[in-house]
């Protein structure tokens, strides 16, 4: 399977894992997700391999945050992911996928654990 990396060309991390993957050899599917943001069931599945809940892959300084008062911890991990899903520019990045495992490039240098 190849190797997965959710991208944002406009990070500085993300590019630098995106070179550090290249620079190990590797040719990942590369997925805008601002552009084309990832489904409910990717969501998930993301979370699922990165052990963690909505809230800790939601970049909590966005507006789109704070409009959506998702620091309200009343809601649901279905809202959660959902307001991901509306507003992609939500979800922290760069997360790459291989393999069934995941990894945040934040450092970028993390992402080797699963190559």
């Amino acid at each position: 399977m190849a190797i997965t990396i959710y991208h944002n060309p406009r990070c500085s991390k993300s590019r630098q894992t995106l070179a550090l993957l290249e620079e190990k050899g590797a040719k990942p599917i590369i997925k805008e997700y601002l552009n084309d943001a990832p489904s409910v069931d990717e969501l998930n599945e993301i979370l699922s391999m990165l052990s963690m809940e909505p809230r800790d892959l939601m970049r909590k300084n966005e507006t789109e945050y704070k409009e959506n008062n998702l620091d309200n911890h009343a809601l649901s991990r279905d809202e959660l992911i959902a307001a991901m899903v509306a507003n992609p520019k939500l979800i922290e990045r760069p997360i790459v996928i291989n393999n069934g495992k995941a990894a945040m490039g934040r450092p970028p240098e993390s992402v080797l654990d699963i190559l």
